[in-house]
């Protein structure tokens, strides 16, 4: 078999007949179908109002505008600088919003499975990029739950050798695989923000868990996801769940608000904060409301536990909180911790709620013991000092501010 050794082309995708809608298709057809429709006619349906900044529309042709559907705004939790993937990228506006946001140090890639709605995203690349004065943007073809396959190098190989037997489709498995680990569509540890803007709930449920796995494995350390999504306040019956036009109208395939939470603590992630969630509902069906929620989640908690005299303290405005790693913290009390978690509590999103003990002494990370995270236990002032401590001083000026006169 030949070896996949190909440049990832920036080309509309390959066009394919898309399917006739009906309320009795499967989610996965009528995904399809609906979107290749909506990047020819506007359909208002598939999305609820968002503001934007305006700005950065000046930039992004109309048609772009308005053939691209979300819930949420996304790019406003992105940083100048980042490499940033947009899962759903649908006709780009995400992508090219962000493409300013991020600046020429940055770098946006968009995901999107339907042809029709890439052609659409890269029709304008070269418009765009002479209007911001940068090119910073691209579209890769491929399905958002399995982002190491790259759909358009699969599709040039099989286009060379046809599945016409069951021994070809047997080759194009095995092709699938060596695409996956030799031109992975994208890298591991490659991105510093992963967003997506109403894509997660028409991923198939049997999918859902591969899903989160992928947006976790392609971030860096310390990089985070931002999501929005429509969520529901109650399960989704069964029959409602097979109605293809619900599905793909961003409804019946939603998340429970908790259980979409859970999804990501599930996959690794830390820090899980809803940041933006809407306070009346954007649909009601059968009693159950469908609504916007963003969600923000952080990456970088796995690591050994290492005894190293640290301690933490909770600041307030709670008498106790616990992490996500089950670690309680007591108002105002000196909490023993290991230096991963001394580290990571420091850094967004914790940042203000902790102060800082550091012992006396510091000890090596190679002569630190294994700490042992499940034992909640208090840090004695003397093992940050030392048993020895015992030192008098006079007194100083640690208690007066850099413009406040001392007493």
């Amino acid at each position: 078999m030949q070896d996949p050794v190909s440049t990832r082309i920036d080309s509309a995708a390959p066009q394919a007949s898309a399917p006739q809608a009906s309320a009795t298709e499967s989610p996965e057809a009528s995904v399809y179908q609906r979107y290749a429709a909506a990047s020819k006619t506007v359909e208002p349906a598939l999305c609820c109002p968002v503001q934007y900044v305006g700005q950065y529309l000046q930039a992004i042709p109309q048609e772009v505008i308005d053939k691209d559907y979300g819930c949420g705004d996304p790019s406003i939790y992105v940083n100048q600088g980042d490499t940033v993937l947009d899962l759903g990228s649908g006709a780009g506006k995400l992508c090219y919003i962000m493409a300013q946001v991020v600046g020429p140090k940055g770098r946006v890639i968009g995901v999107d499975c339907n042809p029709e709605m890439l052609s659409l995203a890269r029709k304008y690349r070269q418009e765009v990029a002479r209007n911001i004065g940068y090119s910073n943007v691209e579209f890769r073809y491929g399905m958002i739950q399995d982002l190491k396959l790259d759909l358009e190098l699969l599709n040039n190989l099989l286009n060379q050798s046809p599945v016409n037997s069951s021994a070809a489709w047997l080759a194009g498995r095995h092709l699938e695989e060596q695409l996956r680990t030799e031109q992975p569509l994208i890298e591991s540890d490659s991105v510093d923000c992963v967003v997506s803007n109403c894509v997660l709930n028409l991923v198939r449920q049997q999918d859902r868990h591969q899903l989160f796995d992928e947006i976790f494995r392609v971030l860096k350390r310390g990089g985070r996801a931002v999501i929005s999504d429509i969520v529901s306040d109650e399960s989704v019956p069964e029959h409602m769940r097979k109605d293809g036009y619900l599905w793909s109208g961003c409804l019946s395939g939603a998340f429970r608000e908790d259980l979409f939470l859970e999804a990501f603590a599930d996959a690794g992630f830390h820090g899980i904060s809803i940041a933006k969630r809407q306070s009346e509902p954007w649909q009601t069906i059968e009693g159950i409301e469908f609504r916007s929620m963003t969600v923000v989640a952080w990456k970088g908690k796995q690591g050994p536990c290492l005894e190293r005299n640290q301690a933490l303290v909770y600041k307030g405005p709670f008498r106790r909180v616990e992490d996500d790693d089950g670690h309680v913290f007591i108002r105002g009390q000196r909490m023993a911790v290991c230096d991963k978690t001394f580290r990571l509590l420091q850094q967004a999103p914790y940042a203000s709620a902790f102060e800082p003990v550091e012992p006396l002494e510091q000890i090596p990370l190679d002569d630190a013991a294994t700490f042992d995270c499940k034992r909640q236990k208090l840090r004695d002032p003397c093992e940050t000092k030392g048993a020895k401590y015992n030192a008098t001083t006079e007194a100083g000026n640690a208690c007066c501010g850099p413009d406040e006169p001392c007493c």
